[in-house]
């Protein structure tokens, strides 16, 4: 999916997959983001933003995946249901203490 963001001045591309991310769909989101930057941005607009959300995420892989990149590629974990309070406690718990 294309957007842009009137306030941000700036496309954002947005990959929703299904299951785990892989490196490759970081690449295809790279490649994206290097034509909008090069054929579709106006002078003034700001470079694109590119978000991959998945199901699963493997921050190892990600972290790999990315490295040297522009820092305008986002690749986050969604949830298909809301946790309930006792997860959501044990979750911010979590966040917490890191």
């Amino acid at each position: 999916m294309v957007f842009y963001h009137r306030i941000l001045k700036c496309f954002v591309l947005i990959d929703l997959k299904i299951n785990s991310v892989k490196h490759q769909d970081i690449g295809q989101m790279n490649m994206y983001l290097g034509y909008f930057a090069s054929e579709e941005n106006m002078t003034d607009d700001n470079p694109p933003i590119g978000i991959i959300l998945s199901r699963y995420k493997d921050e190892l892989l990600v972290q790999y995946a990315t490295y040297g990149m522009d820092s305008n590629l986002f690749v986050s974990k969604y949830e298909l249901y809301l946790p309930n309070r006792e997860e959501l406690e044990k979750l911010i718990n979590e966040i917490m203490q890191d």
